[in-house]
């Protein structure tokens, strides 16, 4: 049996640039009824490029976390952009590698509890060097790290965003 919750009304709270907050009148399966609280996201793009055994990773600082990270190049969908496209921008804005081809392995949903966004995992391949050119106010730096030196930071938690984890540990496992 598959349960379904019925939308009663959608009440936006806030409208913003990168997201919107709701708190949706809902009806749970049984016709009780419920509240929902849901943040609308346009949803993202990421890339794992692999050349000469290294991964290529970005290191940035993240506000919300007030540390730096370690990611694939990724960014956020533009209303209605394709995925690919975007994962193919960013991979060049940010890495400075245009890829020829690029394969999606998983459309991944973060937190399936409270937001809609999803998120489209790629690999590229057949990079070549292009100038990178970072967004307005973007600052992140990227490094070409060894295939065993990307396993031990997954093991010792130095990777800790979850769509580069999920790409990295499916790349691992296929090997």
């Amino acid at each position: 049996m598959e349960y379904i919750e019925k939308t009663v009304k959608k009440n936006y709270i806030y409208q913003g640039k990168i997201l919107n907050l709701r708190r949706d009148d809902a009806l749970l399966p049984d016709g009780t009824p419920c509240v929902r609280e849901i943040i609308e996201h346009s949803g993202g793009a990421c890339v794992l490029y692999i050349e000469d055994d290294k991964v290529l990773l970005v290191r940035q600082y993240r506000y919300a976390y007030g540390e730096s990270i370690y990611e694939l190049p990724a960014g956020k969908l533009e209303k209605g952009e394709d995925p690919m496209l975007a994962a193919k921008r960013e991979l060049e804005e940010e890495a400075g590698v245009r890829a020829k081809r690029l394969e999606l392995l998983f459309v991944n949903y973060p937190t399936p509890g409270y937001t809609n966004e999803k998120i489209y995992i790629y690999r590229a391949y057949e990079g070549e060097k292009v100038a990178s050119h970072l967004d307005e106010g973007e600052f992140l730096d990227a490094e070409y790290i060894p295939l065993d030196r990307v396993k031990q930071m997954l093991k010792n938690g130095e990777i800790r965003d979850g769509k580069t984890i999920i790409a990295l540990q499916a790349y691992f496992l296929s090997l």
